[in-house]
């Protein structure tokens, strides 16, 4: 699969996420194998052309993390034109525009979502930044701002038409944020509407088998997995491994989650500082232990970790815990099962480790968020 001039090795995307696709997620997942391509979390244009110790950060990157797009969100033209040639020069492969953003901070300036309702002015914009660059410009969109203007279709045909290299497209609509089911007879509709242009599917890919079904559902050539990453970071390895042999990888064993779980710790570390980079990681070790099996002592521990030795001395505690109670697939042994000082830790019934919308997003309405 290509980007523009940019071969891949897998038809595979990591999902920008805001506050988690940082450099040490991107390199963590690369290193277990099967991505393609990744992209950073939005980064305001404004922000970035002014050097906004925040944006930087955002967008820091390294040799390993490649291909590698910067997702850019903004509507003034200007900005958005300048900001494409800074990301060119920072040496990234790929500028990618936020067109699909539902919240309210990011629509109210024209970004994000809001990009769907002026396809003309859209247009402009985007030719703007074509125009100026020599990597490939991208776009990432919803279906639609609701149900009744699903204008996805139109925008991506109009949008190759103005030179963008490849579209995403996240299968529902603004209104719908991140409710209800993705629809893939709209991400189709995208896929039949361009002529030449890749489309990407995104939205519901949790297990390898989703990601096949939606290739199969909706002639994508490419799939993006966001949140599905974070249940399972060797989602692409697996999901790689299904579409070419037909067979399914077993999932990682607990060695294996924790080898993992040490090394992006330990980047965390490194790109923010120990203390930092501690306290940030709480949000993130979680995601890990939804497949450790019993995992309450160690969720209650980990959030409140601010240094290396306190994540050392949270693992070591919970392993031990762990050898004491549960065989080696993370199941309760028998003899405990009846202990309800035991069984409180056997199934942490708020925390579903399949459930779809487990991951944070912004509650209520979209239109408060």
């Amino acid at each position: 699969m290509r980007i523009g001039s940019v071969e891949l090795s897998s038809s595979l995307f990591l999902s920008p996420l805001a506050g988690y696709t940082n450099l040490p997620m991107r390199l963590t997942v690369r290193e277990v194998g099967g991505l393609g391509w990744a992209t950073t979390d939005l980064v305001n244009a404004r922000s970035l052309l002014e050097r906004n110790r925040t944006a930087l950060k955002l967008v820091e990157t390294c040799p390993e993390d490649h291909p590698l797009a910067i997702q850019l969100f903004g509507a003034v033209p200007e900005e958005m034109r300048d900001a494409a040639v800074m990301c060119a020069e920072m040496g990234v492969q790929s500028v990618d525009i936020n067109m699909g953003c539902p919240v309210r901070k990011v629509v109210n300036v024209g970004g994000g979502s809001a990009m769907m309702t002026e396809l003309n002015k859209t247009a402009a914009l985007v030719r703007g930044m074509v125009d100026v660059v020599k990597i490939p410009i991208t776009a990432k969109m919803r279906l639609g701002w609701d149900e009744q203007n699903l204008t996805a279709p139109d925008l991506a045909k109009t949008l190759e038409d103005a030179g963008v290299a490849a579209v995403f497209v996240h299968g529902r609509t603004r209104a719908q944020g991140f409710s209800g089911r993705v629809n893939l007879a709209g991400i189709r509709a995208v896929v039949e509407a361009v002529d030449s242009i890749p489309v990407i599917g995104n939205g519901d890919i949790t297990t390898p088998e989703a990601a096949r079904y939606m290739f199969n559902e909706t002639g994508c050539v490419g799939v993006s997995i966001g949140r599905g990453a974070f249940y399972d970071p060797w989602i692409f390895k697996r999901t790689a491994h299904l579409l070419e042999t037909g067979e399914l990888l077993p999932e990682p064993n607990f060695t294996e989650r924790l080898r993992v779980l040490r090394l992006h710790f330990e980047r965390y570390i490194e790109f923010y500082g120990e203390e930092r980079g501690a306290k940030f990681f709480r949000k993130v070790a979680p995601w890990y232990a939804k497949r450790f099996g019993p995992s309450k002592p160690f969720k209650r521990d980990i959030i409140r970790i601010s240094s290396r030795a306190d994540f050392d001395q949270c693992l070591a505690d919970y392993i031990t815990w762990r050898e004491r109670f549960c065989d080696d697939d993370g199941n309760l042994l028998p003899k405990y099962a009846p202990d309800p000082m035991v069984a409180s830790f056997q199934r942490d019934e708020d925390d579903p480790v399949f459930a779809r919308d487990s991951i944070p997003v912004p509650k209520g309405p979209v239109e408060v968020w």
